[in-house]
């Protein structure tokens, strides 16, 4: 079968790579449900697709985004546009997915992509709610450990068996505490600078996970990573803000294009859209150069 999969993905490696995103996009769809109700505290099971009108949507107009293309961006039922937010996560994700597909082994991918999952629901949910559920920081962190246990593909480690997964355990649980530490320790020292929480306790966790899937040098990259692509939008923001009105500027719109909470400028904002974006740049072919930087750098550290 492996044999048959290798011969397929040989020949035809567009075949594989088509179904991935076709796949990505199948799985945005589940991930919009997820955004939407997690914070509310609703199964996302049950019950299933609904309009904001109360209708039923049939499956064959739930179509990831096609139906969106289709519809034109409004109900069929009682013709409310719907958000733009949906059919952009369904195609992000399958984006990504064809990504990690494209530079990844298939275990590597794979498992990559509940990484790029939980990246992305909890940057939507912060960005809407300024809040990092646990599911997705401490039950990501320990989801992550336990599949570089048994994937020690993940962290790139081929050796024996039970030594491979030991190592690869091993840097998974190194890559939490180093996450959750450092950005801990940002969090204290800000806080005694500015005499305010500088960063929450979802951001701690949530670079915790990253350092899970990632190791310590995903962890700090996102850490320092997070916070320059932080000041890259910011500031544009922030002077465009104080250019055209003194007034605090609405941020958010929820998904069903509602006015959401606000983020005002000069007020707290959420890194960890930040850090999820950095974590995703590491995963996504950059921890290539990362990870060579830390080695010469520790190289040259204990050489001298």
């Amino acid at each position: 079968m492996f044999e048959t999969f290798e011969f397929i993905n040989e020949d035809f490696p567009w075949f594989f790579a088509g179904l991935v995103a076709i796949l990505g996009a199948i799985v945005g769809s589940f991930l919009n449900v997820c955004i939407y109700r997690i914070p509310a505290d609703r199964s996302v099971i049950s019950p299933g697709s609904a309009c904001v009108c109360g209708s039923s949507i049939a499956f064959y107009r739930n179509i990831p985004v096609l139906s969106w293309i289709l519809l034109r961006g409004k109900a069929s039922c009682c013709g409310q546009p719907f958000s733009l937010r949906y059919p952009a996560i369904e195609l992000l994700t399958a984006i990504l997915f064809f990504w990690a597909w494209s530079i990844h082994p298939p275990t590597v991918a794979f498992l990559g992509m509940l990484y790029i999952s939980f990246l992305i629901c909890a940057t939507f949910i912060d960005l809407d709610h300024m809040i990092i559920p646990d599911r997705f920081s401490v039950g990501g962190m320990v989801i992550g450990v336990i599949l570089s246990i048994l994937f020690p593909a993940l962290h790139g480690i081929e050796s024996l068996p039970i030594i491979s997964n030991i190592q690869s355990g091993l840097i998974a649980i190194t890559g939490a505490l180093v996450g959750a530490g450092l950005v801990y320790w940002i969090a204290v020292m800000g806080e005694v600078i500015f005499r305010k929480p500088a960063m929450g306790e979802g951001d701690v966790k949530f670079a915790g996970f990253i350092g899970a899937f990632c190791g310590w040098q995903g962890a700090v990259f996102a850490m320092f990573g997070g916070a320059l692509i932080g000041t890259i939008i910011l500031l544009p923001c922030l002077l465009l803000g104080r250019l055209l009105s003194r007034r605090s500027a609405d941020c958010l719109v929820d998904e069903s294009g509602n006015e959401g909470e606000r983020v005002k400028f000069g007020m707290q904002v959420p890194f960890g859209p930040m850090l999820a974006g950095a974590g995703l740049i590491y995963f996504l072919g950059f921890n290539v150069y990362v990870d060579a930087y830390f080695a010469e750098y520790i190289g040259h550290f204990f050489g001298s």
